[in-house]
């Protein structure tokens, strides 16, 4: 299967290194490549630049965000959240069109600096946000209340815990989570679906409790655990 990659940050990198191991075609997508390959400093939190990373794995291709989307059968919005729209304008409608649109980005606004705000929420969110922009795209969005590493590697942590999957097309959200099982190792009775794509609101506000929650663990590998009991009686 033919993926395309938007975005070649640590998220992008990270979950392109997992698919690449599992036999995926991954085609990353940027704005300028002759840029992001010229990068050499690392990025913001002192992870290495995309060239440093490309070495390492030598089969992910690299084309502009145009390309990317054309590349892949499924393509994943891995930007920072407050630039996804504007990067997926420029990947175009013509090469999304129909296709499954994976969103892990949150709409995390550093403008004021620490901790950040939701540059959109309650009545919207981001994952919508995509969807009505391009009304012909299956968007699922999913994995975008978990650190990287945990998103493809959920047996890091211990015990049962939680990914969380919206979208409107039912069955663009049933492979996408075959693709959360055979390709990242998340189990069955670990995925939750939430619902059509106004619930990613829901999702993409839990990221101001987890900023919190990782100030007071000093660390990211950690996730949500859902404890379900019986039905109350009414």
């Amino acid at each position: 299967m033919k993926i395309g990659i938007i975005g070649t940050g640590i998220v992008g990198q990270t979950i392109g290194s997992k698919l690449i191991e599992v036999g995926k075609d991954v085609m990353y997508g940027t704005r300028d490549v002759t840029k992001t390959l010229a990068r050499t400093e690392p990025d913001a939190y002192g992870n290495p630049p995309f060239s440093e990373w490309k070495e390492q794995h030598p089969k992910a291709k690299l084309g502009t965000f145009q390309e990317a989307a054309s590349h892949g059968e499924i393509v994943i919005n891995a930007t920072t959240g407050v630039a996804s729209l504007t990067a997926l304008t420029l990947a175009g409608q013509e090469n999304l069109h129909g296709k499954i649109l994976i969103d892990i980005a949150n709409p995390l606004d550093f403008s004021q600096k620490f901790p950040p705000l939701l540059a959109v929420c309650n009545t919207d969110s981001l994952g919508e946000q995509i969807q009505n922009a391009f009304p012909e795209v299956k968007v699922v969005k999913t994995l975008n209340t978990v650190n990287c590493y945990v998103m493809v590697n959920p047996e890091a942590l211990p015990g049962d815990h939680n990914v969380f999957v919206s979208g409107n097309d039912a069955d663009a959200k049933a492979q996408v989570s075959r693709m959360l099982i055979d390709c990242f190792g998340w189990k069955q009775e670990n995925l939750i679906d939430l619902g059509d794509i106004t619930t990613s609101r829901g999702t993409e506000m839990l990221l101001p409790i987890w900023v919190r929650l990782y100030g007071a663990m000093q660390h990211p590998n950690f996730n949500f655990h859902i404890v379900v009991g019986p039905k109350p009686r009414m």
